[in-house]
This record gives C-alpha cells, sequence and structure tokens, in this order.
C-alpha cells in the first residue's frame, strides 16, 4: 500500500514537472532575423508590414531582429535568440548545418521567377565595359566586395568572374572593401570605389527610391540565375508552431486562401516579390554544388600543398558533388 501510495505522489510530482517544462516551452513570441542587404532603417520600413500581418495571422509576437551582417543573423539563430529569419543561400546553408535551420520556403520575385541575379557594376562613366576591362586593370581599381555569407555578393561572382579567371580579388586590386548591396551601389554611383558587387532586386529597389542614383550605376556583368532566397526556421521549433509559420507565408498574398489578398499583395509589392512557395533544404542544392566546385579549384590551385593531401581533398570534393549531382537529378533539376 505505501508503495503505491509513494508511486502515485512520484507520478505526480512528475506530471507537475513535465507539465511546468511544456509549459515554459510555450511560444508566445518569435524572434525573426533579416539580413543585412541594405540600411536598418529601409529594411525596417519594408518588413514592418508584412512582420505586423505574420502576428496577427499565427497569434505570436513578432520581433524584428537586424545585424550588421549575415553571420550575426545566423550565431544568433544558433544560439536560440532567432527562430526564423529571411536568408540569402550561402548564409542559409550556414544557418542550417551551423544552427540547426531548416529551408520552409522561398521568396518569388514580381514576375513569379524564383530567383535573381549577381551583378558586377560600376559608375555610368566608367571606362570599363566587361569583366575583361576589370580584371585587365585590377592593380589600379577599388573594389567593394560583398558580406562573405552573401550568395550574390560574394560566391556567385567569387566563382564566375575571379576562380573561373584564377585570380583571387584580395590580391589583384589597388584596394578591397566588403559592404552591403546598397553601400556597393550607392558607392559606385558616388564614385567612392571604382567596380562593386551587386544584385538585381537591390538595384529595383535603389531605382524606386532613388531612381538618380540609379541612372549614375552600369551594369558589366550578369551571373546566371540564382535560387530566390529562403526562409529557415529552427528545426526544434514545436511541430503546430511550424506549420502556422509556413502556412501563412506560402498562403500569404495568395488569391483565394488569403482573406485580406489585396492588402498583403501591396505589402508584397514593397519587397518586390510575388507570393512565396514551399521549400525545403534541396533548394540550396545548387549554391552548395557552386561552394564545392570553388573549394575544387583552390586546392588543385594550391603549390604548397603536399600531393598526396591534395589529392584526397579533391577526391572528398568529388564524392561530395557525386552525391549533390544524383540528388539534383532525382529532383529532376541538372
Amino acid at each position: 500500500m505505501l508503495k503505491r501510495v509513494i508511486f502515485s505522489i512520484v507520478c505526480l510530482v512528475a506530471t507537475f514537472v513535465f507539465s511546468g517544462i511544456a509549459i515554459a516551452k510555450e511560444i508566445k513570441e518569435l524572434n525573426f532575423g533579416i539580413i543585412s542587404t541594405e540600411s536598418s532603417q529601409n529594411l525596417k520600413q519594408n518588413w514592418e508590414p508584412l512582420l505586423k500581418r505574420m502576428a496577427e495571422e499565427t497569434g505570436y509576437k513578432i520581433n524584428a531582429f537586424f545585424a550588421p551582417d549575415y553571420a550575426g543573423i545566423i550565431t544568433a539563430m544558433q544560439y536560440g535568440k532567432v527562430q526564423l529569419a529571411w536568408f540569402g543561400n550561402k548564409s542559409a546553408i550556414e544557418a542550417v548545418d551551423r544552427a540547426d535551420g531548416e529551408i520552409f520556403a522561398q521568396s518569388m520575385d514580381v514576375a513569379g521567377v524564383g530567383g535573381y541575379y549577381a551583378k558586377l557594376i560600376v559608375n555610368k562613366n566608367s571606362p570599363l565595359n566587361s569583366v575583361e576591362d576589370v580584371l585587365k586593370n585590377a592593380k589600379n581599381l577599388t573594389f567593394s566586395n560583398g558580406d562573405p555569407n552573401s550568395t550574390s555578393g560574394f560566391v556567385v561572382p567569387g566563382y564566375y568572374v575571379f576562380a573561373q579567371n584564377n585570380v583571387d580579388p584580395k590580391k589583384i586590386f589597388k584596394r578591397t572593401l566588403s559592404a552591403n548591396h546598397e553601400t556597393n551601389a550607392l558607392s559606385v554611383a558616388n564614385k567612392q570605389v571604382d567596380v562593386a558587387t551587386c544584385n538585381n532586386e537591390t538595384l529595383t529597389n535603389i531605382g524606386n527610391r532613388q531612381p538618380a542614383k540609379l541612372a549614375e550605376i552600369k551594369e558589366i556583368w550578369t551571373s546566371p540565375l540564382i535560387p530566390s532566397d529562403p526562409l529557415v526556421y529552427r528545426k526544434d521549433l514545436p511541430a503546430d508552431v511550424k506549420e502556422k509559420i509556413k502556412n501563412f507565408f506560402i498562403t500569404f498574398g495568395v488569391e483565394g486562401k488569403d482573406k485580406r489578398y489585396a492588402e498583403d499583395k501591396e505589402i508584397l509589392k514593397k519587397l518586390e516579390w510575388a507570393p512565396f512557395k514551399a521549400a525545403t533544404n534541396d533548394h540550396s542544392l545548387p549554391i552548395r554544388q557552386l561552394e564545392l566546385f570553388k573549394t575544387k579549384l583552390k586546392y588543385e590551385g594550391d603549390t604548397k600543398m603536399a600531393p598526396e593531401e591534395k589529392a584526397a581533398k579533391i577526391k572528398e570534393i568529388d564524392l561530395a558533388l557525386d552525391k549533390l549531382n544524383a540528388r539534383l537529378k532525382e529532383l529532376g533539376k541538372s
């Protein structure tokens, strides 16, 4: 009898303990990370209406989290300070690999295209008209690169413009800087740098807000299509919370699914987007492929690495590329 009483008490205590844990983990608010593609003021102005609607639809308090660079958002997600975020593809890979992230949706441009383009830009009066011109005159030029975790600002031009021409931007230019897309574009327009990376979305935004500045910019290189920016949430969020978040985004601004369709369509228009589409971690496969290609080229050009070590590294990359290619083929994307 005593044993049964003790056992009942233990079960009751355990119930209260675990109930307490469940209550403690109840989600009431979410911190939404927004990558630093331009000034925080501009980002806040564009994103606040969407985050307000998200709060209304999901019932959670939504806090915007801005950091001066991509790494700040990744680290915040890694340590649970940010529960979901808008990333570029490169930073999304970092969030998935290092911060327990999971891709759940992708942005679409105003035409409904699931991609965007990296750009190399110069001032409209610059004599530079091509990548060849830039590389030929690099020793006399100031170059502003993108954030190292930026897909369109760093990874894509790094591969197509520099790696494929077997040059290192840090070594060939008179001076190399690093800034976000908006700063790069305005620096070119104001003749503060000779050449910079950017993307078509930022140039469109600048054209809408400061057409005179856009008129001072000349595009001299455009990349192949880059998969559009993904949205990522932490994998360890409760399933019902993830479902609410995902449902909000993939129905937002969709006629017949969004009860405030007209209003929400205007919110998307300010962000230069069409309605979102569902996505998974496979969304980043082309960028993973690009990163591996770039690393392989780096090893192949390393004259100081021991031949055995180099061969082993390249073999490892080739195996990883084979796996990615097989997955892309399975998805019908190769």
